[in-house]
């Protein structure tokens, strides 16, 4: 078989030929490639220079500025691809990576998710770096927010990564949105003291609290009428940063006790009363006569309970109930 060398010289002068031909074009691409990523370098800069200056606005910014920069490098090279080659138009590559670009999209759905909900989050700006936020059960200071996620500084002093799309799409706490915060406590005094004599010890106690904002006026009310005690509400307003809540917190309850004690106001424990029921009774089974707890109605106390009131009896002569002891049903 022998071979054609005059056809494979051919074929090796027309490649030669057209690259030749293309060759000025390729040049003419590379360099629009290298004006568009000056310019894109340019923008980027100056929306960095301009960010420094205004530190509120900083991330927004910077965010703008890489997105500004990728968007002039694709123009650029969609430009350079068509002076290099005439025959290829943006709609040739747009058909090319239809269905890639579909793939790419499922594949990455919580990046492009997290990425947009950042942006959304630095143009909105529902809390800042610097506030204080809860999310869930997380809670501390933001330190920085980036276009992909949220960084926040926990109050003991660890770093929680929070992914920018669960930020957007559920509710966050923002602790410090306003300047004041309210805080309460719930503290019982007795049943059998003045409900208006403790208020008005407690509310003293909240207006000479250090760190206790003046306006709006601190208040003390009654919330519950419990087993035990009755409950008042002292309310409060402080700085809204925690360390601030938690200074006056801790002043204000030292502060309310103290004040309580020394003015012989009962601050009980809880109680608990207990019945007790001889299972030995000639009454247990008979539904018509038998009584759980504290007897009641008329007609015979069986045995074991007559046993149990002349103990108590006895006790009650003696003065031992009059500190409070517990009592047996009679």
């Amino acid at each position: 078989m022998s071979l054609d060398l005059s056809a494979a010289w051919e074929t090796v002068r027309r490649m030669l030929n057209g690259f030749a031909a293309a060759l000025p074009r390729v040049v003419l691409g590379l360099v629009v490639v290298v004006l568009f990523f000056l310019v894109a370098k340019g923008v980027r800069a100056l929306i960095r220079r301009n960010a420094q200056r205004r530190g509120e606005h900083r991330t927004l910014e910077l965010a703008i500025g890489r997105l500004a920069q990728v968007a002039i490098l694709v123009v650029g090279v969609l430009i350079a691809v068509t002076a290099a080659f005439p025959s290829f138009t943006p709609a040739n590559l747009v058909s090319t990576l239809g269905i890639g670009g579909v793939a790419i999209g499922f594949a990455f759905k919580d990046i492009f998710q997290n990425f947009l909900a950042g942006l959304l989050i630095l143009v909105t700006r529902p809390f800042r770096v610097g506030d204080q936020i809860r999310y869930k059960d997380y809670e501390g200071t933001v330190e920085d927010i980036q276009t992909r996620a949220t960084y926040l500084k926990t109050y003991d002093g660890r770093r929680v990564i929070i992914p920018n799309g669960e930020l957007y799409t559920n509710s966050v706490t923002v602790n410090t949105a306003f300047s004041r915060r309210r805080w309460q406590y719930d503290v019982g005094i007795g049943y059998g003291d003045d409900v208006e004599r403790a208020r008005t010890i407690i509310l003293d106690a909240l207006q000479q609290a250090q760190d206790v904002e003046p306006d709006p006026k601190a208040d003390v009310i009654v919330v519950e009428l419990a087993g035990s005690s009755v409950n008042l509400r002292a309310r409060w307003w402080t700085k809204s940063p925690m360390g601030d809540g938690l200074a006056a917190q801790d002043r204000v309850l030292t502060a309310v006790k103290q004040a309580l004690t020394a003015a012989g106001i009962d601050l009980p424990f809880p109680t608990r009363q207990i019945l007790f029921h001889d299972q030995t009774e000639a009454t247990d089974g008979d539904r018509g006569r038998q009584r759980e707890g504290w007897p009641a109605g008329e007609g015979e106390v069986p045995e074991a309970r007559g046993i149990a009131a002349a103990l108590l009896a006895r006790h009650d002569a003696r003065g031992d109930g009059a500190n409070g002891g517990a009592r047996v049903g009679r």
